[in-house]
């Protein structure tokens, strides 16, 4: 088995250092540089360590000898199905590129558009961000806990409105944000 440990952390723009620091309890930076290199067994306790402080599921730190790269092969067009000129490598929610920490959100629920069993990809951004994010799903925290989500319709300097997708419902203002994550990808199962 081979671990992504490296390839995740330096996604996420981390040093070994940062790593071992943010796993409970901490570590050293030697030890996580070893659990990478296979130098050191990747037990279960570690993966689970590791996962909480690189805020990812366990299962995305191990991979298979020969675990490939899903492909795009085809395309649909207003023609129909389509070969592609040469097979490339398809989109993956570890792949999306860009500044803020990725969340995923799993719908449990049908609502509006979203249907049981999807799982929502968001970026999280800061308050400065916010205004860019006006008429786009978002999760957004809430106090106790909590969160919502659904279309941020209004902002002002203090508070956002999130319409939630299921008709009928009213919409949520929050106070205050410290972050909002916006919906980047959607993953379907058929």
């Amino acid at each position: 088995m081979i671990n992504r440990i490296r390839d995740i952390r330096r996604e996420k723009g981390l040093t070994l250092a940062d790593v071992a620091a943010r796993c409970v309890p901490p570590t050293t930076a030697q030890t996580i540089g070893r659990l990478e290199t296979g130098m050191r067994q990747l037990s279960l306790t570690w993966m689970n360590r590791i996962a909480a402080a690189l805020q990812v599921e366990p299962e995305l730190l191990v991979r298979g000898d020969e675990a490939e790269q899903p492909k795009y092969i085809a395309r649909l067009t207003t023609e129909g199905a389509e070969a592609l000129p040469a097979p490339r490598d398809a989109i993956l929610p570890t792949a999306l590129a860009g500044d803020g920490d990725l969340v995923a959100l799993t719908i449990e629920s049908p609502a509006g558009q979203y249907r049981a069993g999807d799982q929502v990809w968001l970026r999280r951004f800061g308050p400065e961000d916010f205004p860019r994010l006006l008429n786009r799903d978002v999760l957004a925290p809430r106090t106790g806990g909590r969160f919502a989500f659904g279309r941020m319709i209004d902002r002002d300097a203090q508070r956002v409105a999130i319409l939630p997708p299921d008709p009928g419902h009213r919409q949520i203002v929050i106070d205050n944000p410290a972050w909002l994550a916006v919906a980047e990808m959607l993953v379907r199962a058929l």
